[in-house]
């Protein structure tokens, strides 16, 4: 059976290294940290994943969390205009639901069953050199990169024509907490996306924590506004400070979402996490060298901002699309063609869609999309199909991408 090499342990080059291992490859994985290490470290990211990317880790008994995890039923999108003030709320449900699992808690698992069921999990980090003698021992027939920080992301030049922006579109910042109260106005879980138009975004996600069930409180400030008051990504904030920032900023912006705040401490030692990037496309295929090639995976290639929580659904949809191609592929080799071409397919599938949605939330709601929010406060067939593009962005271009289709679909429905 054919072998492969995945350097990179998060959700995607978790994903298809169990997934290929369960197809009967040989996989070997090379991962910075080891489970202990992750699970007692710091957060890296918010994930909210959606029924389609569920369904990806479904079909390899990889969703290991239903019991335990808040099962999401839908997002509540709230308008303040002018800041702190409540323009309208419109609750959104999803047909299936979403959830949310801390990596810290997924990605140590996904470790520990790797090595379970056969994958040779090798724990060092790994540098263009290194990466380079390991292409050329001749040992793998494919090479992909899933590690979408540090060293290796150089090795794949940047797409001019896909990267719209130059520089980074939000601060971010995160706190897992415990003990905030139900929205009164939807109880059921629920992803809350309050905007603060010109200023930012707050996301308040349900989720499961090594500690049990929490929030995830996510400030997505407009570089140089009053929301951006964290320190750059260079330096770690103290958590407790990190905290304090994100309740009074909630408090002077949000005080419905202030209200419930009462009660709310860190879900750990370690729950915060701040920084910045540039969002940015890159090409598929890293020439080492040596003369070997990487494929690269998820975010080392589509590195989108997280406004529309796509990170971790990207991640899961692309290690699908992989898998399914390098399963296709039989034992042609995974030559250069063959890398450009199912990059390309996920672009055209998946990628294209949500990159370009996630762009366009980054400016300005246009009037359309306005209006066609404005429609889901009272329309609930709006306000459901608008939950489920999250599930699928495709959908978008089918309606609220366009201001034509948009007015056509709100005629259609009776929402004008």
């Amino acid at each position: 059976m054919r072998n492969i090499l995945i350097v990179g342990a998060g959700q995607a080059g978790l994903q298809l290294a169990l997934s290929l291992r369960a197809e009967g490859y040989d996989v070997t994985l090379m991962s910075a940290r080891t489970p202990d290490e992750i699970r007692t470290g710091w957060p890296t990211s918010t994930q909210a994943m959606f029924d389609l990317s569920l369904a990806a880790e479904r079909a390899y008994q990889l969703d290991q969390w239903q019991q335990q995890t808040p099962q999401i039923q839908g997002l509540h999108v709230v308008l303040s205009a002018p800041p702190g003030e409540l323009a309208f709320g419109a609750p959104c449900p999803l047909d299936a639901p979403a959830q949310s699992v801390d990596q810290r808690v997924k990605m140590a698992q996904w470790l520990i069953d790797a090595e379970d069921r056969g994958v040779e999990v090798i724990y060092n980090s790994v540098t263009t050199q290194d990466l380079d003698a390991l292409t050329q021992l001749g040992r793998y027939d494919l090479t992909v990169v899933a590690a979408g920080k540090g060293e290796l992301v150089a090795m794949f030049d940047r797409d001019d024509e896909r990267s719209v922006f130059t520089s980074p579109q939000r601060g971010l910042a995160v706190s897992y907490v415990h003990g905030l109260a139900p929205d009164p106005k939807w109880p059921v879980p629920h992803v809350g996306f309050h905007a603060i138009p010109g200023l930012g975004e707050l996301f308040v996600i349900p989720g499961l924590t090594n500690s049990g069930p929490c929030d995830i409180l996510f400030w997505e400030a407009v570089p140089g506004g009053p929301l951006d008051r964290y320190a750059d990504a260079a330096g770690r904030m103290a958590p407790q400070v990190h905290l304090q920032i994100t309740l009074d900023l909630i408090r002077q912006y949000l005080p419905w979402v202030s209200d419930r705040a009462a009660a709310v401490e860190l879900t750990d030692a370690k729950a915060t996490l701040h920084g910045r990037y540039t969002p940015t496309i890159r090409r598929p295929v890293a020439h080492l060298p040596g003369g070997g090639l990487a494929l690269g995976l998820a975010d080392v290639v589509i590195a989108n901002d997280p406004i529309t929580g796509q990170g971790s659904n990207t991640a899961a949809k692309a290690a699908d699309f992989y898998l399914k191609s390098i399963l296709a592929r039989g034992t042609h080799p995974f030559d250069e063609t063959w890398m450009n071409a199912t990059f390309e397919g996920f672009w055209t599938a998946h990628g294209a869609a949500v990159t370009g949605w996630t762009n366009a939330m980054l400016q300005p709601l246009p009037p359309h999309v306005q209006q066609l929010l404005g429609a889901a406060a009272g329309n609930q067939e709006v306000a459901r199909r608008f939950a489920n593009g999250f599930s699928d962005p495709n959908d978008f271009g089918n309606w609220l991408m366009d201001p034509d289709k948009a007015a056509a679909y709100l005629a259609e429905v009776g929402a004008a």
